[in-house]
């Protein structure tokens, strides 16, 4: 039995290899595959792919080439998620905050520097006009951080995943002010290289299972209600986010990388860019 450690968030996006694992389809192939759960983020996955935490990151696109332009010994070995991240902006309840121009100078709740938390304010403040080189972080570290800075006025506005976000919104914690899709596919698969170089086939085979999965699972019986159940979701509202996302089986292709760095790039997120041989594999 060979041992592959992966890490990814606690979301629904992560449905697919909770299934495979409890399942025991990597077990069937000799694979030992020990997920790791992590609520902080795309930040804290880069800082366990550095240090060998993790073999495997189920991660944002736009934290990993962040992160890769700046060192990360880590290969892009596939897109997980075709489609667009939809990030909702969001404030206190009771905030005085009613419209999205009200956030021009307000402090920005972020799970750590180099998340999604993180690099989604400034693409959004960047579409808003707004001068990026003025706005003020506050990290949070998660979602229960973010709920007890923003309630506490410690943090203005924080922006996470619409869906995973929404059960706050329906319960009056959070009210969202709008939506801000990624400019590009928004989950890949990054994987060491130096696990890439010993463990290919490995690697290979956990691809191969993960993909049969995604491609047939929209089409799994009653998906929406176990989805529903797992993560605390209206059953509703996966219909809704099932109907807006679609999965990758496929390498991340150059134009698509350059695409994203030069937009990285623009917004002054990265400073030296990376080429696509050394990010993607």
């Amino acid at each position: 039995m060979k041992t592959i450690k992966i890490a990814g968030v606690p979301e629904h996006f992560n449905m697919p290899w909770q299934m495979c694992i409890e399942n025991g389809e990597f077990e069937d192939e000799s694979i030992d595959l020990q997920w790791t759960d992590v609520p902080e983020g795309t930040g804290k996955l880069c800082q366990m792919l550095r240090e060998g935490e993790t073999d495997i990151a189920v991660i944002l696109t736009e934290g990993i080439v962040k992160d890769i332009a700046a060192g990360n010994e880590s290969k892009i070995v596939q897109v997980y998620v075709e489609t667009p991240l939809l990030w909702g902006i969001h404030v206190a309840a009771g905030s005085s905050f009613k419209k999205l121009d009200d956030l021009k100078n307000a402090r920005v709740a972020i799970s750590r520097y180099g998340s999604g938390s993180h690099l989604m304010a400034i693409v959004n403040a960047k579409a808003q006009g707004w001068d990026t080189s003025k706005m003020k972080f506050v990290i949070v570290n998660t979602m229960d951080g973010a709920i007890e800075a923003l309630t506490n006025g410690e943090a203005d506005y924080f922006m996470w995943e619409h869906f995973m976000t929404k059960p706050v919104v329906d319960k009056g914690v959070f009210r969202r002010l709008g939506d801000c899709p990624t400019p590009w596919p928004c989950f890949v698969i990054a994987v060491r290289k130096e696990v890439l170089a010993n463990e290919s086939e490995a690697i290979g085979t956990v691809l191969d299972i993960i993909n049969r999965t995604t491609e047939e699972f929209q089409d799994i019986p009653s998906i929406h209600r176990s989805i529903a159940q797992r993560y605390n979701l209206d059953v509703e509202d996966v219909n809704d986010w099932l109907d807006i996302t679609e999965w990758s089986q496929n390498k991340l292709d150059r134009q698509t990388f350059n695409e994203v760095q030069d937009q990285l790039a623009e917004l002054g997120i990265i400073t030296e860019k990376t080429t696509y041989e050394n990010a993607a594999g």
